[in-house]
């Protein structure tokens, strides 16, 4: 396995820093949810801010999705954000 994709090119390349990004977080509808996510992602974010937040929930509301849209900074920072999201036992999924 090389690392690249379809067109050759490393993860690396495929985003320019900084950059407005979103991460997504999915759980169950409970109340916390929102909160769990936006605190996690603010834990990386250096004084920056968490620039937008859209939250959808399922058709019969028993999931909720969270997306946070920040500036990344580097592709290190976006990587310790998905693995922070991912420890939480609350978060089912990230994108």
């Amino acid at each position: 396995m090389t690392g690249l994709d379809n067109n050759g090119e490393s993860p690396e390349d495929l985003l320019t820093f900084p950059c407005q990004y979103q991460v997504k977080a999915m759980g169950r509808h409970d109340g916390g949810f929102q909160t769990l996510v936006c605190t996690v992602v603010g834990r990386h974010l250096d004084g920056g801010e968490i620039l937008e937040t859209n939250i959808r929930a399922s058709t019969k509301r028993s999931y909720i999705s969270v997306s946070c849209t920040i500036e990344a900074v580097s592709r290190a920072q976006l990587d310790a954000i998905y693995l922070d999201l991912n420890s939480e036992a609350e978060v089912l999924a990230t994108l």
